[in-house]
């Protein structure tokens, strides 16, 4: 039961990273990446469609995200989803592909996206302590229902806080790396 609970509690909590680890990689940080279309969806013959499923997305140069769609007629809701995001990045276009140039980012630009880079951190770290809340209530639980028995209960709690902190730092590392990343000129 003990570990069933850690088990559980394990797995969201590195879902919870593995989705800050996504979100972080869509951030805009002064170089081309591909993955900062991720979230773009395009509205294709009336379904809202993930960006990836409609065009090969490449980063030839550094500064560079060349976009080829396999449907050519595509290119224009294409452009239309582009600068509909929240990206601020005006694309090109040559009929058969799209070329969207990445400003250098300037030193507010840069604070901001640290800024939100340690508030997507905190978020992370809140839905990890939350985890460990409802695991420590099972565990509590099943100590008020006799099927724990009190220094059993009191190991489970150590080991989940053992858990969450590890969790914890891993969150902390990933969001300094980013953080460098932003910095970085």
């Amino acid at each position: 039961m003990i570990t069933d609970i850690e088990k559980t509690s394990e797995g969201k909590m590195s879902k919870t990273i593995s989705i800050l680890k996504k979100d972080l990689a869509s951030l805009r940080a002064g170089r081309a990446n591909p993955a900062m279309l991720d979230r773009i969806t395009v509205d294709y013959y009336g379904a809202e469609t993930p960006l990836q499923q409609l065009a090969n997305i490449s980063a030839p140069e550094p500064r560079t995200i060349l976009i080829q769609p396999w449907d050519i007629k595509a290119i224009t809701l294409i452009e239309k989803a582009i600068l509909k995001s929240d990206l601020s990045i005006n694309p090109t276009n040559d009929g058969k592909v799209i070329r969207l140039a990445i400003p250098q980012l300037t030193e507010e630009r840069r604070k901001d996206l640290v800024r939100l880079i340690k508030k997507m951190g905190e978020e992370a770290k809140i839905a990890i302590r939350n985890t460990r809340r409802d695991a420590n209530d099972s565990l509590k639980k099943l100590k008020k229902d006799g099927i724990l028995a009190e220094d059993d209960w009191k190991k489970a709690e150590d080991s989940m806080q053992k858990i969450t902190d590890n969790h914890t730092q891993e969150i902390d590392s990933i969001t300094e790396m980013k953080e460098k990343e932003i910095m970085e000129i």
